[in-house]
């Protein structure tokens, strides 16, 4: 069997050993290496083929016996294989990767202005990528000479790409521009795969903007440099596969809904059944200020406890794969919502208001719940993703959930 991998810095979190399971038959693991241990490991090393990652691009091209004419354009090297007769040929399949995504998004490119942020290891493989479809890219960086503080020369670019870290986890919120500065755009794309949706995207998607993440970008440059390790074809249709696997494997399942219509019951019935961690922010609030949601009420009264509900949402919205219980007001606070939506799908969970319990529960408590309900609708309608009754056995809730969210996946991943 083949010996393949990632070398780079810090992998810890690195999805490709998942991808590289479902592409091909060879091992594949994870290379931590410093500086002073590259050289020895790329010319010496005991591997067949590797992928390579920040900050390890352009290091290692010194050691390559032969580039392709991607990566000698590009600069960078993200694919090294290793040949019968011990010489090492280096690839980009990153240009690749983006390439594909530009081609599944449908958006025209020919003859528009790109602004690109960054200037760092993956923008030159995306200029490469935007130039072959007749696109204009131009480079926005820190301290070129088009830069973030005269972007008003650059009003008429159509379309943006982040190729820049900000945004990413654990820095969930950063973002490098306002979209309003750009009025004419009708597209943005994010090499950031984590979170799904970066600030950019939320506020493309608040604009009506089609945005795009780097999940199939990745998906798709996994799949050349497999093609490279093996010599084997990897289908469209399988590129698709994995980026549904990838996209099903991080993105949260979020549950609103009423106070007492099962969130938390069914949250830990899901967390069971798909093996995820399960945080129910009541839980956790209670965990860490020692107060129950209803004592922080009734002691400090609701807005207190929004300020606190808040924070924690703020914090359970960053993670990735996991399921996520939130309280029944926590629609209720405009910044809940781009928390939970930035890496979930959010599932409204109804059940008959006759059927909702009110103890512990000061705000159900004295109230008509059904006219609770009616004002809480438009909220609950504005964050879901998709609705399921809990009007029956849990074990028929949770196949409504699950049958719904993988059909949200193939929805949101394209066809």
């Amino acid at each position: 069997m083949k010996k393949c991998g990632l070398l780079g810095k810090v992998l810890e979190h690195s999805y490709s050993p998942f991808i590289h399971r479902q592409y091909g038959a060879y091992a594949y693991d994870l290379y931590e290496k410093s500086e002073e241990e590259l050289e020895e490991f790329v010319r010496h090393g005991s591997w067949d083929g590797l992928n390579v990652t920040i900050p390890y691009k352009k290091a290692v091209i010194p050691f390559v016996d032969e580039l392709s004419e991607t990566a000698r354009t590009v600069g960078s090297v993200n694919t090294l294989v290793k040949r019968a007769d011990g010489s090492i040929f280096g690839d980009n399949t990153d240009a690749y990767g983006f390439a594909e995504t530009l081609r599944r998004s449908g958006i025209a490119l020919t003859g528009k202005k790109v602004l690109v942020l960054g200037n760092g290891g993956a923008c030159p493989a995306v200029c490469h990528a935007l130039k072959s479809f007749g696109a204009n890219p131009v480079i926005i960086s820190r301290r070129g000479e088009d830069n973030y503080t005269n972007l008003d020369r650059h009003a008429d670019a159509e379309i943006l790409v982040n190729t820049t870290p900000l945004g990413m986890y654990p820095n969930n919120g950063e973002q490098a521009l306002d979209l309003e500065q750009l009025p004419k755009l009708t597209a943005v794309f994010d090499l950031i795969y984590n979170p799904a949706r970066t600030a950019l995207l939320l506020q493309a998607e608040e604009l009506k903007l089609p945005a795009f993440n780097g999940l199939y970008m990745l998906a798709a440059q996994a799949a050349k440099s497999s093609e490279s390790f093996t010599g084997e074809k990897i289908a469209e249709s399988k590129v698709l596969e994995v980026a549904r696997l990838l996209m099903a494997d991080s993105i949260n399942l979020v549950l609103i809904g009423m106070p007492g219509c099962g969130k938390t019951t069914v949250a830990d019935y899901l967390g069971e059944k798909m093996h995820r961690e399960v945080l129910d922010i009541d839980l956790l609030i209670a965990e860490k200020t020692g107060k129950t949601p209803a004592d922080w009420i009734l002691e400090k009264g609701e807005a207190a406890f929004r300020d606190i509900e808040a924070a924690a949402i703020a914090e359970a919205g960053k993670h990735s794969g996991i399921i996520i219980a939130t309280g029944g007001g926590a629609v209720l606070r405009p910044a809940n919502y781009p928390a939970l939506h930035q890496n979930g799908v959010i599932v409204w969970l109804q059940r008959d208001t006759s059927k909702l319990p009110i103890e512990d529960r000061p705000l159900s408590q004295g109230r008509n719940l059904a006219e609770l309900l009616r004002e809480r609708t438009p909220y609950y309608e504005r964050y879901a993703d998709f609705t399921v009754s809990n009007d029956r056995r849990i074990e028929d809730t949770a196949v409504q959930v699950l049958t719904s969210f993988k059909e949200w996946i193939i929805r949101e991943a394209g066809e």
